[in-house]
C-alpha cells in the first residue's frame, strides 16, 4: 500500500531522513517510534505527499506520489497532523465535512452522501457531542479527536497518524487506539507515530523505530521491544515485562536511571 525507496528529505538544505526504505502492505497496522528529533513526522509527511523527498521515492497503491494530484492522494491516505491549529469561524461539523472534499464533484458541493460520512466519523471518534460547537473554542485534546474524525471521513484506506493521542487523557487514548484496531480490523492501513512506547505495544503488531533519520528496528511487536533494544535506542535504562491483561511487553523506567549513566562515563 506505502513503500518508500533510499528515502532521503529534509528542510533548508539539512537532511533529516537519510536513506529510509520502508513498505507497508495493505491492512497492516504498525507504530512509528523512536527518540524526538528523529525524524517520525518526516517520514509521515514524506509518505502523505506533503514533503518533496531530496532523494529516493515514495509510492502509493504501486504509484509514484510524485505524480498523484493532491486529490488522488486524498482518497488513498487520510492524515491526522500532530499539533494543528483549529481554524476560526467553523463548526466541528463543517470541519470534519471538509474531509469530504477529494469525493465531491468538480464544482465542489457536499450532498446527503458528504453528511452521512461526517456523522458516522464524528460518531465513530466520539465527538457527536461537539458537532455544533465552533472548533476554533475546543480544548486540545477534543480538537485531537475531531482531527481524527476529519480523517476517517476523508477516507479509512490508509491512515498516517501524527501523535494523534498526544493531547488526550488516559481514557480517551485508549478509545482512540481501539478505533484504530477497528478501522485495521476492517481493512485498513494504520501508520500512527507515537512516544507511547507501551500503547503502542499494546495495540501494534509491529513497530518501526527511527533514530537519527534511518530505521534501525522493524519487525513484530513480541522481536523488537526488548530492554536491550529500547535501552540502545533511547539511551536509558528500563525494564520490559509482560502486561497483566495482554501479555503484551511493556517498558518501565527506572528512576533516576540516566543521571547514573552520566556519572558513569
Amino acid at each position: 500500500m506505502i513503500r518508500a525507496r533510499n528515502l532521503h528529505c529534509g528542510y533548508g538544505g539539512h537532511e533529516v531522513l537519510r536513506g529510509v526504505d520502508l513498505h507497508l502492505a495493505a491492512g497492516e497496522f504498525a507504530a512509528l517510534l523512536g527518540p524526538n528529533g528523529s525524524g517520525k513526522t518526516t517520514l509521515l509527511l514524506a509518505l502523505a505527499g506533503l514533503l518533496p523527498p531530496l532523494s529516493g521515492g515514495v509510492e502509493l497503491a504501486g504509484r509514484d506520489i510524485s505524480g498523484l494530484s493532491a486529490r488522488e492522494r486524498a482518497l488513498l491516505v487520510s492524515c491526522v497532523p500532530q499539533g494543528a491549529a483549529a481554524p476560526a469561524g467553523y463548526s466541528v461539523q463543517e470541519l470534519v465535512r471538509m474531509g469530504r472534499y477529494a469525493h465531491t464533484g468538480f464544482l465542489g458541493g457536499y450532498g446527503p452522501q458528504d453528511d452521512d460520512a461526517a456523522q458516522a466519523a464524528l460518531a465513530d471518534a466520539h465527538c457527536l457531542d461537539l458537532a455544533e460547537r465552533q472548533a476554533a473554542e475546543l480544548s486540545g485534546g477534543e480538537f485531537q479527536r475531531v482531527l481524527l474524525a476529519r480523517a476517517l471521513c476523508q477516507g479509512r484506506r490508509a491512515l498516517l497518524l501524527d501523535e494523534a493521542t498526544s493531547a488526550l487523557d488516559l481514557a480517551r487514548r485508549v478509545e482512540a487506539f481501539d478505533l484504530l484496531a477497528r478501522q485495521h480490523k476492517a481493512g485498513s492501513t494504520v501508520f500512527a507515530a507515537a512516544h507511547d512506547l507501551n500503547l503502542a505495544a499494546l495495540y501494534c503488531p509491529r513497530l518501526v523505530f527511527l533514530k537519527a533519520g534511518r530505521i534501525v528496528l522493524d519487525g513484530p511487536t513480541s522481536d523488537v521491544f526488548t530492554e536491550a533494544n529500547l535501552k540502545d535506542i533511547y539511551d536509558t535504562d528500563l525494564r520490559v515485562a509482560p502486561h497483566p491483561v495482554t501479555g503484551a511487553p511493556q517498558a518501565h523506567l527506572v528512576p533516576g536511571a540516566h543521571a547514573h549513566a552520566s556519572l558513569l562515563r
